[in-house]
């Protein structure tokens, strides 16, 4: 009993004498490492903040990023440190990330397209936008999917390679916005009078603006009307606002100063054969 133990304490002798400066420098890579990592994460992260172009979400993958990549190079480090042969271990985890790379590539696909979407801002929170085949004020933007609010304000979630890979309509970018109005009167009603009402309706309209001007033109005949087309410049704020109160002041006007709106209509004849 008296000698196993002596070998016991022999072998664990042996292997501190072995590898106890090893473990004392392992102890100190790793210390200094996961300093290193939290020192290079806060660096990477303030410099994105102060970066214009930079969203903050992006901000925080790239400096988790970098903290993850000090990590890994500290671990391999240590490895290297007892001897593990650090170039088979690399070989070995490049392929099982190939392999989860192609289990997950849906999911990396997103976190692509969300990083592009951040880098290049084709619309930003706050904003109402067309993409992946909705419509609505985008309520957040993440690395997987997109958050966005309809009109009628139902939640909608997007994974954000749909919208990368579609076109995408931002009606909030600019500043102004066109109001495209088609207005048909009869044919026996007067175009000149017609155009001098709309005109008139136009010029009191305060949210209308004057650089770019309006248009009044008559855009097409149609097969019962005559159709004038109405352009209208606006702050896009305003251009529901001023698309519905315009239409409603057309047609009020229009029924008090003698001009139509003809609809579609249909003369059925009659014909009886008299035997």
């Amino acid at each position: 009993m008296e000698e196993s133990a002596q070998q016991y304490m022999d072998m664990i002798v042996e292997l501190g004498t072995q590898y106890g400066l090893n473990i004392v420098f392992a102890i100190l890579i790793l210390i200094i490492g996961f300093m290193a990592a939290g020192w290079v994460r806060r660096m990477v992260l303030k410099v994105c903040k102060k970066s214009s172009t930079i969203d903050d979400t992006l901000g925080a993958f790239f400096s988790s990023l970098a903290r993850y990549v000090v990590i890994i190079f500290t671990i391999l480090a240590v490895l290297d440190r007892f001897g593990v042969e650090t170039a088979s271990l690399i070989a070995i985890l490049g392929a099982a990330s190939l392999a989860i790379g192609l289990a997950l590539q849906g999911t990396l696909s997103n976190v692509a397209a969300g990083v592009m979407l951040l880098i290049f801002r084709p619309f930003k929170v706050g904003e109402f936008v067309d993409v992946g085949g909705h419509a609505g004020t985008v309520k957040a933007l993440g690395l997987f999917v997109t958050e966005m609010a309809t009109g009628d304000n139902v939640k909608i979630i997007i994974p954000n390679s749909q919208i990368w890979g579609a076109s995408i309509k931002n009606f909030s970018a600019n500043d102004t916005r066109r109001v495209d109005l088609v207005i048909g009167i009869s044919y026996d009603d007067d175009i000149d009078h017609a155009v001098a009402q709309l005109e008139k309706l136009i010029a009191d309209e305060s949210r209308a603006l004057s650089d770019p001007g309006h248009q009044i033109f008559v855009g097409e005949l149609g097969a019962s009307s005559v159709d004038l087309g109405v352009r209208v410049w606006v702050n896009s704020g305003d251009y529901w606002g001023v698309r519905w109160d315009l239409t409603k002041a057309i047609k009020q006007h229009f029924d008090n100063n003698d001009l139509n709106f003809p609809y579609p209509q249909q003369d059925v004849h009659i014909v009886s054969n008299a035997e």
